[in-house]
């Protein structure tokens, strides 16, 4: 995954265009909101942001390092549309396929980045987990991106400032954390993450994309995990060393959460669902190097956790976690 990342950023670079076009006026939301959206990244993240995009009526590229990635993505997407038909024209066989049509009508599928953000008024990226592919990917978009375009990075664990570092203060301004839930068409939250070299008018248009896609945003500081993640992880850590300490066993742990709190979930089903290997990432990386969080016993490492996933018991996607699927 890795490897198709860094092969997207190198091609990004590699075809840059020779002119840049200003393609918006400095006329406030409008710039955000209209024109094509480029997301970067055919998986369930970056098809579902797709998907959202394309329902409520903009022009998407969806890129990615193949064909076929971008037709397993255009799968996701057609997998997905086809639910929300049913739901919406459940009468109507003929208005469900031409609702699924319309929708995938409006996203074009590319393998160039470059060529996909030459007339982008936002540019959306979905890659793996790493801030060097991210940074050269970012360096490659923002020399093809059109001056005014909002650059947004979909991460959920990584400093969006890091992310911007082989940027221009120019850029910077612009160029922000917007972070989809998953899966993206049923979540309705988007972080809108703001640095401290962004102006408000970036964040505005981001707020106002976000709203005219019908999600609802939440607007915070580049902090690690930002608002949910800095407030989940630690509660998903706490009931696991719940279970290490053998206060409760992990289906009671759940059901007391979810009558107790009313969490429609446990932390374990949680963990589960979110996948293992991803919570044992993000932990790991703040408590070597989060700021404010290094050495922090809410992320220090588990026995319990490293365990699972050096075993390969990553939660509902290998089916078997804390729970057996």
């Amino acid at each position: 995954m890795i490897a198709a990342a860094s092969a997207l950023a190198a091609k990004t670079a590699a075809l840059r265009p020779a002119a840049q076009r200003a393609a918006f006026s400095s006329s406030g939301a409008a710039r955000a909101v209209s024109g094509r959206i480029a997301v970067i990244g055919g998986g369930q993240m970056g098809s579902g942001i797709a998907q959202v995009a394309a329902t409520h009526k903009h022009d998407v590229t969806l890129v990615d390092v193949s064909q076929e990635a971008l037709e397993r993505g255009r799968g996701y997407m057609a997998k997905s549309l086809k639910r929300v038909a049913k739901k919406q024209f459940p009468e109507d066989a003929q208005a469900q396929g031409r609702f699924v049509d319309e929708v995938l009508g409006r996203v074009s599928l590319s393998t160039s980045p470059a060529a996909a953000v030459g007339d982008a008024g936002l540019v959306i990226e979905a890659v793996v987990e790493n801030i060097k592919v991210k940074q050269e990917l970012f360096a490659g978009l923002a020399a093809a991106a059109p001056e005014g375009a909002i650059l947004a990075s979909n991460t959920s664990s990584l400093p969006i400032a890091r992310i911007a570092e082989p940027l221009s203060a120019e850029r910077k301004r612009r160029f922000l954390g917007l972070h989809f839930f998953n899966p993206v068409p049923q979540m309705k939250l988007v972080e809108v993450v703001r640095t401290d070299a962004a102006d408000q008018q970036a964040v505005d248009d981001a707020v106002a994309f976000v709203k005219g896609i019908g999600k609802v945003p939440a607007v915070c500081k580049d902090t690690p995990g930002f608002i949910v993640n800095r407030l989940l992880l630690p509660y998903m850590m706490e009931a696991i060393r719940l279970l290490e300490r053998d206060v409760a066993s992990a289906q009671d742990i759940d059901t007391a959460m979810k009558l107790g709190a009313g969490y429609p979930m446990g932390p374990f089903q949680l963990c589960d669902y979110v996948g293992l290997d991803t919570i044992k990432f993000i932990v790991d990386g703040w408590h070597k190097e989060g700021q404010g969080l290094v050495g922090d016993k809410l992320f220090a490492p588990s026995a319990k956790l490293d365990e699972l996933v050096a075993k390969g018991h990553l939660g509902v996607k290998t089916g078997k976690g804390f729970y057996e699927y």
